[in-house]
């Protein structure tokens, strides 16, 4: 075959509509973990905790970017193969459409009763006369008519293949705009604490993925913050623990000198500002804490983010970190239960995802944090235990709200004094988002269309028999199921033809019988 022969051949298998549906099937294939497996874009907190819960899974899970389905380069090479292998398809067939509008319907066939649809009947009536008439009627009904050695061809239907072209090339608007998104756009996650802010800059970002073509610029210069955060659970019966609703009570302003808007951020239903989405994701509990340390100076006070180590209750787990203590520095390992109780060896678990006996145990360690070499850390872990962290005090009872830890040889005290909630954030800025809306409803008319309208032909041809009677036969083909069209345009034109011969005084010829002799 040759260098190019093999060029050649491997085009024409990347083009055809073969290769094209089983690129769309690899595609909906590899999608599939980015819906079972938690997503750094999505939910960075989640992916944290897969990786504790699964430490040897996990690493081999990552370097196939199952953590990054949607941008790992397995995924880009499917969906690029896709726009290739679709535009290969299409646009040839474009071309090949236009002519086929643009041509004379087929002449007809030379024995219409083998076609799927036919029909013969006599008259009287001269042969032009008859394909004048079908040639006036198939005219009315939107027929392509075309005529020639005592027939009548028409044709009509091409508005389907129209809408299945459509669908394919709104399919590659909609691939092509995805792919828009993903290079100019970016996401990003923020976790916000009740009474905190957050303000539209990379720095405020707890994880951003932007796209290749991404500039900061395109980062609107739109403030948010968190007043309050509602959420009900069903109390009673075998769903009790069930979410019902969630609802964060944000205040935003779309530029620094914009006026201050309230708005209701709830599941589904995303603030829209500066050309990005914001969407609530998830949220848990944030427990507040006064720390002194050993000179009994405050060292620490505020509220921590804990992450919910059981989605079905939001028993909760995280960390306190205390640089700022003398003489040592301080960190905490905790667990924070909304609803604690005892279960039946007497440990305390949490009975209900709702705050109703908030309790919580902690860990205290004394040392270096390792802060202040500059290596970064996840605030979620307490890192340099045992090296750089030694133990103060383990075993510890839970504490309530109002009670303190007290740390032995003067280390410091630690009190519980409430908690908040937090919510976390997806925001998305995807400037092919509104073209791919579009070229999603487009393509949904287009496969309508090209379900809805077939291809109809129908041939229709008059010789004069024997006995100067003329033979009227009509034959048609419709791609797909036949339809009663045939036989409304074959009624009519028996219908036409008995008029025609009343008002001429004569009478119509039943079909399929010849006239009577005698009369003659």
């Amino acid at each position: 075959m040759g260098f190019l022969g093999w060029l050649r051949w491997g085009w024409r298998q990347l083009t055809s509509m073969r290769t094209a549906l089983i690129l769309l099937f690899l595609i909906a294939v590899a999608a599939v973990p980015g819906s079972v497996l938690p997503q750094r874009g999505v939910h960075p907190e989640n992916v944290a905790l897969y990786f504790q819960d699964h430490k040897t899974l996990a690493p081999w899970l990552d370097r196939f970017s199952m953590f990054d389905v949607f941008a790992a380069p397995w995924f880009a090479a499917i969906y690029i193969l896709l726009f290739v292998s679709l535009s290969g398809c299409v646009i040839p067939r474009l071309w090949r459409h236009y002519r086929a509008m643009r041509a004379r319907p087929p002449k007809a066939p030379r024995n219409l009763a083998r076609l799927p649809q036919s029909a013969t009947y006599e008259t009287d009536a001269a042969p032009a006369e008859v394909l004048d008439q079908a040639r006036e009627l198939l005219r009315a009904r939107r027929f392509r008519v075309d005529s020639g050695d005592g027939s009548v061809a028409a044709e009509k239907g091409f508005l389907g293949e129209t809408g299945n072209l459509i669908f394919h090339l709104a399919l590659l608007v909609l691939l092509f705009a995805i792919g828009m998104g993903s290079a100019f756009g970016y996401r990003g996650n923020v976790l916000l604490t009740e009474g905190t802010g957050f303000s539209n800059t990379l720095t405020s970002y707890d994880a951003f993925k932007p796209g290749s073509r991404f500039s900061p610029s395109r980062l609107a210069p739109f403030s948010m913050s968190l007043d309050d955060f509602q959420a009900s659970y069903v109390a009673q019966g075998s769903q009790r623990g069930q979410a019902v609703e969630f609802l964060g009570k944000v205040r935003y302003k779309a530029t620094p000198s914009s006026p201050e808007r309230p708005y209701d951020l709830r599941v589904n239903h995303p603030l829209d500002v500066g050309g990005a989405k914001i969407y609530l994701l998830g949220h848990g509990y944030s427990p507040t804490f006064t720390v002194r340390d050993g000179k009994g100076q405050i060292a620490f006070e505020g509220a921590v983010p804990f992450l919910a180590m059981e989605q079905r209750t939001l028993t909760s787990e995280g960390v306190i970190k205390v640089p700022d203590a003398r003489p040592a520095q301080l960190g905490f390992i905790g667990v924070f239960w909304p609803t604690a109780v005892a279960d039946a060896q007497g440990k305390a678990v949490s009975a209900f995802p709702g705050a109703a006996n908030p309790m919580v145990a902690l860990q205290a360690f004394a040392g270096d944090l390792g802060l202040d070499s500059g290596t970064p850390q996840s605030v979620y872990k307490l890192e340099g235990i045992p090296d750089r962290l030694k133990p103060v005090k383990t075993a510890v009872k839970p504490l309530r709200v109002g009670e303190t830890l007290t740390l032995p040889d003067g280390a410091g005290a630690v009190t519980f004094t409430g908690y908040k909630e937090w919510i976390s954030l997806a925001i998305n800025d995807d400037p092919g988002r509104l073209p791919a809306l579009g070229a999603a409803a487009i393509a949904i008319l287009g496969i309508a269309t090209s379900f809805l309208v077939r291809r109809r032909r129908v041939w229709v041809r008059a010789r004069t028999a024997d006995g100067g009677h003329t033979v009227v036969e009509v034959g048609g083909l419709t791609l797909g199921n036949p339809t009663a069209e045939f036989e409304e345009i074959v009624e009519r034109l028996r219908e036409d033809e008995a008029a025609r011969s009343r008002s001429s005084g004569g009478e119509a010829v039943p079909a399929g019988t010849a006239p009577d002799k005698t009369e003659e």
